[in-house]
């Protein structure tokens, strides 16, 4: 499955489906988002099961101030509607995957134990 294109209509929708959900913030004038967009296109290709989205910050500007992105590009990545991962930067294909693999590996309900009780505090 390739990338899919992610607004401020589709986000919520997108983020709360079963699975793992990668969102990539990026800009058109961005050179370090223009360095990671093929690699991120490219390992989409390798993982059909998971959702790729491509958020543009110019053309949503008002979702991405309300997720509080400060660099671009910027990766989130979800599983069953759960943030599990936020980090500002490029990565390298095989940073990428092992990210992929991580989320693949976590345990969710360990983390919403862990979520659930940061809320308590």
């Amino acid at each position: 499955m390739s990338t899919q294109t992610i607004t401020v209509d589709n986000f919520r929708q997108t983020i709360n489906q079963p699975g793992i959900v990668l969102l990539d913030f990026w800009a058109e004038w961005c050179g370090p988002c223009k360095r990671f967009s093929p690699v991120y296109e490219q390992v989409s290709e390798e993982y059909p099961d998971h959702v790729f989205g491509k958020i543009d910050t110019e053309a949503n500007q008002e979702l991405a101030a309300g997720l509080q992105i400060q660099s671009i590009p910027t990766l989130m990545a979800f599983r069953d509607g759960v943030l599990v991962y936020r980090d500002a930067g490029a990565l390298p294909p095989k940073a990428l995957k092992d990210l992929i693999a991580q989320v693949e590996g976590l345990d969710m309900d360990e983390v919403r134990q862990k979520a659930a009780a940061q809320q308590e505090q």
